[in-house]
């Protein structure tokens, strides 16, 4: 897939909605009182670790690969992940009756790696420090005749995403604040795209890990920026660089990006185990997070929180939500 600079608007999200609907699952929104209390405010928890492939990403995979000429599709998809977006087009290839490659690092989590073999994909490694994996996937696509369908910087992926924040408007009504995390940005700016297009004045924060704040300081430079490739345990915000793109509509419609801690990540992990009686991966408590801790100021009356995923296994979770760390 070519990325363009095609606008991205409510109407693209709406489009992608209507696409996807009766293949993605509508997830639940879960409430909080102790949350509420803790917050200071009314908070909405949008629940994307029950989307199919256990993510958000299942969302903007299948519009993304649904909107390919069927010749094209045929031919096979090349994706490159760090598991999400990889177990996403898996299962988007599969229901499509294709097949896909992906591009996984050597380090990335072996559920993630497990559940994308188990969807019918072939995976490919790469060392993550050493090797770029967007040149990795299209060197390989060359090769093999394959349609690249990138992780986050392309419009139909970026509508498709968006689709969370659209839903969770729905199921909730008018919200004034909302929270996402942010890796390459397509989640977040898909979601502001939605948020803003229905409610102009709903604030739009993303959170970061410290560790890979290339987000935050690319919207404060105006440009986008680089940063070492990050070693956080939110493996699926471990980039180095914001996408092109979403950089170009999340510097437009964001109204700010706040950073948390290791620790604080796995802190919101086990709130969400023993309090909320779910299961979030370090990605996917990030917002969560946020709110925790306060790092997202003082908040609004009703805010919302996208909890993008819930992919771990049972030894990385009980080691990571262990109260040594």
């Amino acid at each position: 897939m070519t990325t363009t600079t095609a606008h991205i608007t409510l109407d693209s999200v709406c489009e992608a909605a209507a696409r996807i609907e009766g293949v993605a699952h509508r997830t639940p929104v879960l409430r909080s009182r102790t949350l509420d209390a803790l917050a200071g405010a009314e908070v909405h928890l949008k629940c994307e670790n029950f989307q199919r492939a256990g993510a958000f990403k299942f969302r903007g995979a299948y519009h993304a690969v649904s909107r390919l000429d069927p010749a094209r599709r045929a031919r096979g998809i090349a994706a490159y992940s760090s598991g999400n977006h990889a177990q996403a087009v898996a299962l988007a290839a599969r229901e499509l009756g294709t097949t896909a490659v992906i591009v996984m690092p050597e380090d990335a989590p072996a559920a993630k790696h497990a559940a994308t073999a188990g969807y019918g994909a072939e995976i490919v490694t790469y060392d993550r420090y050493t090797e770029d994996r967007r040149a990795v996937a299209e060197a390989l696509a060359a090769e093999r005749g394959l349609t690249v369908v990138p992780p986050y910087d392309h419009p139909h992926i970026i509508a498709g995403q968006g689709t969370a924040a659209l839903e969770l408007l729905q199921q909730t009504g008018e919200l004034d604040a909302l929270l996402a995390p942010v890796g390459g940005g397509g989640l977040i700016a898909g979601s502001a795209t939605a948020a803003k297009g229905l409610h102009p004045g709903i604030r739009v924060i993303g959170v970061e890990p410290e560790a890979g704040d290339d987000t935050k300081r690319s919207l404060e430079a105006g440009r986008r920026v680089a940063v070492p490739v990050p070693h956080t345990v939110a493996d699926g915000q471990a980039l180095p660089t914001p996408g092109e793109l979403t950089f170009s509509v999340n510097r437009r419609l964001l109204d700010g990006i706040v950073l948390v801690s290791d620790d604080e990540i796995r802190e919101a992990m086990r709130f969400a185990f023993e309090r909320l009686k779910i299961v979030l991966e370090p990605s996917g408590a990030c917002a969560l997070a946020a709110l925790l801790t306060g790092r997202s100021g003082r908040l609004p009356r009703r805010v919302g929180v996208i909890l993008s995923g819930g992919n771990i296994d049972s030894g990385r979770f009980a080691r990571l939500c262990a109260t040594d760390g």
